[in-house]
């Protein structure tokens, strides 16, 4: 049965991704003729991604709607919201709204693929409003582990649309200032038709620390360790971190060297942009690090969640070129590690605990996002006919929901949606679409965005777990008699040197394949192939339960 549908004004919500993980935040704002696109982050290839570098959103939607878009809004600067911004504005060349560090950050990622000059930017100021076709938009002051962080009023024809994009409420911040909750009562005031709220920590109850807690136990460790030399490991985004770090630094006379490509390009951005005081002759090149003693130094390094060619990793494994550990070491990790990442970041900790390092990590890092008392706090103030979780887990945004309900919004008022739903949304009423649009992960390896689809996925998990065996064989052209082979070639399937007698007996069986075929006059070398392959991989399965890739190769000579 047709849905009888209500004649009024309707915004279309389109999320292109960011809801089944954390990562790949992208969501369209649709009315009319105008779209505006809401943040174009990127996520991390899981295990099973092997070889995949990046995953970045499927545009398709955008692609055949581009003469509508009218502007990407950006959140803040963090690789889930502005990661994928290169890829895509090479084909959606729509202006870019920011904040300063924002859009400072951006800048620098732009450059890199050379597009920097091809691109629109305008910086916007908290409670700034920008008009984009049928949209106004307010960036409304947040705080998050990243500076500058925005939460947006999206007014369209169809109401109030209050968009948190990642947020805590930190009453005494590092830099600037809290959180605008004066502005959302306002808001919540005048009627907001819905609210998207971040559900990253919706499980946990209470409020979110301040980040300048971190800072009093980092002086701490800065006064207890007063004569080793100080390794700090946190995200390079967090400026507020690296600010806190810098001033213990400054305060016990230490100088202070940045290690880590993304590290080095964030903290000058943030200099450059005064999101960051340093005293003069603070910070040092690590060429200089020779003239110092170990308790005049401290570190500020990448590779806090284990990534394996990040600066603490290489540190850790002895392979860095001017840097190494060594007992006494004291070793900082000022964050948690995601989740996926935890083995990852215990390695790392195991194998500088093994050089004599001390690891400390307890109360070193305080979450960027909102518990369930700083959420109850925004849904009460902002009073939202609609909720609908983003950012975050499927348990995660079906606990925002139950919280929303317990606010007193109508279960059916709160949407649950996924990549790809279509939500229309009114006064009178709010559905999902029957028909998604495209919307899932593009890989990227290397310089190939898309080339790598789910079967090449499939046929490098093949080849990690079971190995390849290539059958080579020659054919005479005109005869199809064999010339030579079957000869058999392997790799990471046995150790060849001893397991002679399987590969022998395998050669005899594909030989029997051949010689079948050849009785049975079967010229056509695909079929060929089908046979041969399929008798090895039944052989093989029989005697040693394993299904290596078999690639069986035939040339032709004359």
């Amino acid at each position: 049965m047709k849905k009888e549908v209500i004649n009024e004004e309707k915004v279309k919500i389109i999320p292109l991704g960011g809801l089944e993980q954390i990562g790949m935040n992208i969501t369209v704002f649709e009315y009319g003729d105008s779209i505006i696109v809401v943040d174009c982050g990127l996520s991390f290839p899981d295990d099973e991604m092997l070889g995949i570098d990046l995953v970045i959103p499927d545009i398709t939607y955008l692609r055949e709607n581009a003469d509508k878009v009218k502007g990407f809004v950006i959140t803040h600067g963090h690789e889930d919201h502005i990661g994928a911004l290169p890829y895509v504005l090479k084909e959606i060349n729509a202006p870019l709204y920011g904040t300063k560090l924002t859009l400072g950050i951006i800048e620098n990622k732009l450059k890199e693929h050379g597009i920097e000059k091809l691109v629109k930017k305008k910086i916007v100021k908290h409670g700034q409003t920008i008009s984009l076709g049928d949209f106004k938009v307010e960036f409304i002051k947040f705080n998050h582990s990243i500076a500058d962080a925005a939460g947006l009023a999206i007014f369209s024809p169809a109401g109030i649309i209050v968009h948190t994009g990642d947020f805590k409420i930190d009453y005494t911040p590092v830099f600037g200032d809290p959180t605008d909750l004066t502005r959302l009562g306002e808001l919540g005031k005048k009627g907001v038709l819905a609210l998207m709220s971040d559900s990253t920590n919706v499980m946990r109850p209470g409020f979110t620390n301040s980040e300048r807690t971190v800072g009093k136990t980092i002086d701490h460790v800065f006064s207890e360790h007063a004569n080793s030399r100080i390794i700090i490991a946190t995200f390079a985004s967090n400026v507020d971190r690296v600010q806190q770090i810098i001033n213990s630094a400054q305060k016990y006379g230490r100088k202070v060297i940045i290690e880590g490509r993304s590290m080095v390009n964030v903290i000058n951005t943030a200099i450059e942009l005064e999101y960051l005081h340093v005293a003069e002759n603070t910070i040092i090149d690590i060429e200089e690090m020779k003239n110092y003693t170990d308790s005049q130094l401290v570190l500020i390094t990448t590779g806090s969640q284990g990534e394996s060619m990040a600066a603490l990793s290489r540190m850790a494994a002895s392979l860095h070129k001017k840097v190494t550990i060594k007992p006494g070491d004291t070793i900082i990790f000022s964050s948690s590690p995601i989740p996926g990442n935890e083995k990852a970041v215990s390695k790392v900790m195991n194998e500088l605990s093994m050089l004599g390092a001390n690891i400390v990590f307890q109360d070193t890092h305080v979450s960027g996002h909102a518990c369930q008392e700083e959420l109850k706090l925004i849904y009460s103030l902002v009073k939202p006919k609609y909720a609908i979780p983003v950012h975050g887990e499927f348990r995660h945004r079906t606990a925002n929901a139950d919280l929303a309900m317990a606010m007193g919004i109508e279960k059916e008022n709160i949407f649950v949606i996924s990549s790809g739903d279509v939500l229309q949304i009114g006064e009178k009423e709010a559905y999902v679409e029957e028909e998604k649009v495209p919307a899932g992960g593009i890989l990227v390896d290397g310089l190939g965005v898309g080339d790598v689809g789910n079967i090449v996925l499939r046929d490098r998990q093949n080849l990690a777990e079971n190995g390849i065996i290539i059958i080579v064989m020659t054919f005479e052209k005109y005869s199809n008699q064999l010339l030579s082979g079957p000869d058999i070639v392997s790799r990471g399937f046995v150790y060849v040197r001893e397991a002679e007698d399987l590969l022998e007996e395998s050669r005899k069986i594909v030989t029997d394949a051949v010689l079948d075929c050849i009785d049975k006059n079967i010229t056509d070398w695909g079929k060929i192939k089908m046979i041969v392959k399929e008798s090895l991989s039944d052989y093989l399965w029989k005697t040693i339960k394993r299904h290596p890739m078999i690639l069986p190769i035939i040339m032709e000579v004359e």
